[in-house]
């Protein structure tokens, strides 16, 4: 292949597409053909350090690049965030990340991949830091919105399918690796974790998501076992690298994510993100003193320039109009993930049926609520997407009901909204939490600027930046939440709606668990609507009038005492994360939740019955009859558990689910893929993968067990086990046997 210059790229990427090349041999002719400069351009932000002030403007203008080379055609990778839409511009704003967890439905996410992929590169992006799989250590952490919930089997379901989805169009990062889930500290703080843990609660959905086909991963800003991530060789190169074997680059978080230009690239972080800073001060100096090994730069060139050019020469070719952001179409998606987002978490009945869905008959509905008449899209921080409009949940209510008489109160005045209640059929109470509840913090208190430079410590420059933050602050705090209960005013004012009018309906907004305990019973229905997107308030009403079904299941446990939850402090500047977390702990101390994770009901009713099931340590299925014993239609999640039932408290451990829709009085079978990582554990010395010792039984369920009184044996004890380790029926119904010893399972693409 011969390349002219100005077309260098394009032609690798055309080679690459026809076969003639594959990416390795592509991305060495290109680097053939760089100067030093060049390569040593590949490895942060094109934009130079001075703009930093104009960081929050120009992020919802146009892509950041980098590593962008005009000589030869390179584009360079060009960022924009999607957690739950693309930044750039008007766009699609999704429900948040959360509430897509709580639909439990990968398929749904795929689609929604797919839209925010294509959407990003009509933008001009080519990259999309939109898959974000930490895992949610305790709710008050400010970013929960931004994940898919406690449980490591879901997260990285989800995860994974909002990966093939983004990258059709688009490459697909995942973040933020690792350990980051807590936000006011998380510049600085140190996370101390055993092997066991480490590998077997707050990783395995990482693999998963690379596992997937992730092109790219996000350090994160906080220290593991006293290293900043961008200089962990342990996490960026001999786990992430060496040890699940991927091919990608790693980007730094932004801006104060990179602590050293020299030790982060020899640590295995490609490029600084997003601006020329600390490398571009450093790397060329220590390149040419030899500090810097020749090699190490040509090895993130590399990565860089394969996977940029393996993702051009696979992706859709047709590059998507402008006119597709914030479609009908993907309106009309944002709108079917609201529906299935929404947990019903309770639903009593008054006179002769449930007070939801609404009654046919209602004449006059109060809505009332601060929150009632606001576009409330959740976290206002870098993950912040601006729609072309939006629908509040007032809104969507009177749009389905127009020949209801609907009256509203912001509810300030408790005494207004209790006569409007009590005027009303049916009062609806929308209440909860906003971006100065919860989100991204805009101050930069803890972090050590001291990463760029002397110039910013000491100059003009660092006193904007941080005075530009703190009075941001004033307007968004974001960050952790001190407390999980609803602000004062909002219980106030549900227990003046509901002594009004004893058919409350309460809506719940949020992005992670909200205490109930203090008013859950003065209301005969409670809703978690979360941060619904642009199409929230149509989605709600669809919910709440019967038009649609609430197709959501929590993927959290809700507590009925924040105690039972895992020690939380939002200035700690270390802390220890164990495998006691969630409902695992709550399981694991004896106390029952208020809500167990999995947890949602529904219009209709279902019967699960587990009628049989194979598995071994490399994963298997499970066969369950589902039966509508209701009389409408409906959707129901099957939930398998595993414990070890050798204990007095036995822990559940989800292997996988599956969603299902049946017509009143239809039944069928649902074979669910099971995950064996809940069952394995890693030996930290060979890296090798074995079975947990104990009794092991497996449960169908629609929530998380409360009883494992009619589990089923997941292993076969009294057959012997083979010279493999498994037994005679290994491969159709039971794990290997406890003595085992053969060859070392596969890593678990989910482990708990």
């Amino acid at each position: 292949m011969k390349m002219t210059t100005a077309s260098a790229y394009p032609e690798a990427v055309r080679a690459v597409r026809a076969g003639e090349l594959n990416a390795d041999e592509a991305a060495e002719q290109l680097i053939k053909r760089m100067t030093d400069r060049e390569l040593l351009g590949l490895l942060d932000g094109d934009s130079p350090g001075p703009l930093l002030p104009l960081i929050p403007v120009l992020l919802h203008r146009r892509p950041f690049v980098a590593g962008a080379v005009p000589r030869l055609g390179i584009p360079g990778i060009r960022f924009s965030d999607g957690g739950r839409g693309v930044v750039i511009g008007a766009s699609t704003a999704f429900p948040v990340t959360m509430a897509r967890a709580a639909t439990w439905n990968p398929s749904l996410e795929e689609q929604v991949g797919l839209a925010v992929g294509l959407e990003t590169r009509a933008r001009g992006a080519n990259y999309s830091a939109s898959i974000c799989v930490n895992l949610l250590r305790h709710p008050a952490w400010g970013r929960a919105q931004e994940c898919y919930g406690e449980d490591p089997v879901l997260t990285g379901r989800m995860g994974s399918a909002m990966t093939r989805g983004v990258r059709v169009h688009a490459m697909a990062c995942v973040k933020h690796f690792a350990l980051n889930s807590m936000e006011d500290e998380r510049f600085e703080v140190d996370v101390s974790v055993d092997d066991h843990a480490l590998h077997e609660v707050y990783l395995p959905h990482f693999k998963a998501v690379v596992d997937a086909g992730a092109d790219s991963v996000m350090s994160s800003y906080n220290r593991v076992r006293g290293e900043y991530m961008d200089v962990n060789h342990a996490l960026l190169t001999d786990v992430l690298r060496h040890e699940w074997g991927f091919p990608g680059f790693v980007t730094s978080d932004w801006v104060f994510g990179t602590h050293d230009a020299v030790s982060s690239l020899q640590a295995g972080m490609d490029v600084e993100m997003p601006l020329r800073l600390v490398r571009a001060r450093d790397l060329p100096a220590a390149l040419r003193s030899g500090e810097l090994a020749r090699a190490t730069v040509l090895q993130s060139a590399r990565r860089i320039l394969r996977t940029s050019v393996q993702h051009a020469a696979t992706r859709e070719l047709a590059t998507p109009s402008a006119a597709l952001i914030a479609s009908p179409a993907h309106r009309a998606l944002a709108r079917r993930v609201a529906v299935e987002s929404i947990v019903l978490l309770k639903n009593e009945v008054l006179g002769d049926a449930p007070l939801l869905p609404l009654a046919p008959a209602t004449g006059r509905l109060a809505v009332i609520g601060r929150l009632a008449a606001r576009a409330n899209l959740g976290d206002h921080g870098s993950s912040r997407v601006r729609p072309p409009a939006t629908v509040s949940p007032l809104q969507g209510l009177r749009e389905a009901l127009p020949r209801v008489r609907i009256t509203a109160a912001s509810g300030r005045k408790e005494r207004t909204a209790a006569a409007l209640a009590a005027a009303a059929d049916t009062a609806v109470v929308v209440v909860g939490l906003d971006q100065h509840d919860e989100g991204e913090s805009v101050v930069t208190g803890g972090v050590d600027v001291g990463v760029l430079g002397r110039a910013f410590r000491a100059g003009p420059l660092r006193r904007v930046v941080i005075g530009l933050a703190h009075l941001a602050s004033r307007f968004v705090r974001g960050g952790d939440r001190s407390s999980l209960n609803l602000r004062p005013s909002d219980v106030r004012l549900i227990r003046a709606v509901a002594a009004a009018n004893p058919r409350t309906v309460v809506v719940l907004i949020g992005g992670s668990a909200i205490l109930t305990e203090e008013w859950r019973d003065l209301a005969p229905a409670l809703v978690f609507a979360w941060y619904g997107g642009m199409e929230g308030g149509r989605g709600l009403a669809d919910v709440l009038t019967g038009a649609a079904e609430p197709g959501g299941r929590l993927p959290f446990v809700l507590p009925a005492d924040p105690a039972h939850l895992p020690p939380f402090d939002r200035t700690a500047k270390s802390v220890v994360y164990d495998n006691k977390w969630g409902q695992r702990r709550l399981d694991g101390d004896g106390h029952t939740p208020a809500f167990p994770f999995g947890f949602g009901l529904s219009y209709t009713r279902f019967e699960h019955r587990l009628r049989g099931h194979r598995f071994d340590n490399t994963g298997g299925t499970a066969d369950v009859l589902v039966t509508n014993t209701g009389n409408r239609k409906g959707s129901t999640v099957v939930q398998i558990y595993a414990a070890d039932v050798s204990v007095p408290r036995p822990v559940a451990q989800l292997l996988g689910f599956q969603k299902v829709t049946l017509h009143p009085g239809a039944e069928t079978t649902v074979r669910v893929s099971l995950d064996a990582g809940p069952t394995l554990q890693r030996d930290p010395d060979t890296r090798r993968w074995f079975p947990r010792s104990g009794d092991w039984a497996l449960l169908a369920g629609q929530h998380s067990p409360v009883s494992w009184a009619d589990a089923v044996p997941l292993r076969c004890p009294e057959e012997p086990a083979d010279e493999d380790g498994l037994s005679e029926r290994g491969q159709t119904g039971c794990h290997p046997a406890p003595g085992w010893r053969g060859a070392a399972a596969a890593p678990p693409a989910s482990a708990t």
